[in-house]
């Protein structure tokens, strides 16, 4: 039976890839946005890999417990299960400041939308 190896490197590097554009879009985003305050690339970089992790292992249990409000609100309600775990990374990652929660909504609305972008681009 044949089988297909799977080239570990080749992950590796898309899973970098995917990092570094992401980090790219969350210091894009928190520049053009006044309500959201970056250090610097780092942060950025930081506060990425911080925001996958929590999409990860916390995300997916609070899309299932509000999946109620969310059949109701006809998927809306995912915008604010996302500004509320960006601030909860706004707490986790120093140099990362979110003035409110509409920032927060606003935030992640944004980045979603350049990061749609650049992995347009170079995805």
């Amino acid at each position: 039976m044949p089988y297909s190896k799977i080239n570990i490197n080749q992950n590796n590097n898309t899973m970098i890839w995917a990092w570094l554009l992401n980090s790219v879009s969350v210091y894009a985003t928190a520049s053009l946005l006044e309500g959201v305050e970056i250090k610097n690339f780092w942060s950025a970089v930081f506060v990425a890999a911080v925001l996958a992790i929590i999409n990860i292992l916390i995300k997916p249990v609070l899309l299932f417990l509000s999946l109620p409000v969310t059949i109701l609100t006809l998927g809306l309600f995912v915008l604010v299960i996302n500004a509320i775990l960006i601030m909860l990374v706004d707490k986790l990652v120093e140099g990362f400041k979110v003035e409110s929660f509409s920032w927060a909504l606003i935030f992640g609305v944004v980045m979603s939308l350049i990061s749609w972008a650049l992995f347009k681009l170079f995805g």
